[in-house]
């Protein structure tokens, strides 16, 4: 049993890895410009990333999670076309990405009794944090949804500074939520995001007043 824990928490640091590793590269890139910048490399590193957790927390029996990757996972796959490289992926790997988290999800609710007892009846999780990390993980992935309206409006790719704060929000609410589950990835995962998301913001509110001037 303690063998499959550390296979599930190595599964969930890898996802956090490609998690911080898109913020790096994001921040690395945006300071380089002196502007916020939404690189190809961000989307691809998003994918990897939400692919994992959700398996991550399928395996956790952690309905927030799933329901907060289900969320954004999409949107992602959507950046990465709208800035054109969607189409040089090959064929069977377009496949895979898209159908995984739908046949994987439609598999958990084959059984509606034992989904609801595996997910939402977990004795490790009471439905009072169950309600609170989902929240969390609903409004940390409702800024891709607020970034998926702001690019559509500017046709294309951005990650405007509304995107950052509400980062920060949902951030804060899943770091505590993480706290009570004890569950090392989301806390370290969502600590490591906090520095680039305020500098992001900085960054942004800068051009806005330069833009200004």
């Amino acid at each position: 049993m303690q063998e499959n824990n550390i296979w599930i928490f190595a599964i969930g640091f890898l996802a956090q890895l490609f998690f911080s590793a898109r913020i790096l590269y994001q921040w690395i890139v945006s300071e380089k410009a002196r502007k916020v910048l939404s690189p190809p490399t961000f989307w691809v590193l998003s994918i990897l990333g939400s692919y994992l957790l959700f398996i991550y927390g399928v395996l956790r029996n952690d309905f927030a999670i799933i329901l907060g990757q289900f969320i954004s996972y999409y949107i992602y796959l959507w950046n990465l076309n709208m800035q054109g490289k969607w189409g040089k992926i090959p064929g069977i790997i377009k496949i895979i990405l898209i159908l995984t988290p739908l046949v994987a999800t439609g598999v958990m609710l084959r059984d509606l009794s034992g989904f609801a007892d595996t997910f939402l009846h977990n004795k490790a999780v009471p439905l009072w944090l169950l309600i609170f990390g989902s929240a969390g993980q609903v409004i940390f992935a409702f800024r891709f949804i607020y970034q998926f309206i702001y690019s559509s409006a500017h046709h294309q790719s951005a990650l405007p500074v509304g995107f950052w704060v509400i980062s920060l929000l949902g951030s804060s609410i899943i770091i505590a939520y993480a706290l009570f589950r004890l569950d090392p990835v989301l806390i370290l995962g969502q600590s490591f995001g906090f520095i680039a998301y305020i500098r992001n913001i900085m960054i942004g509110h800068k051009n806005k007043k330069n833009q200004l001037i």
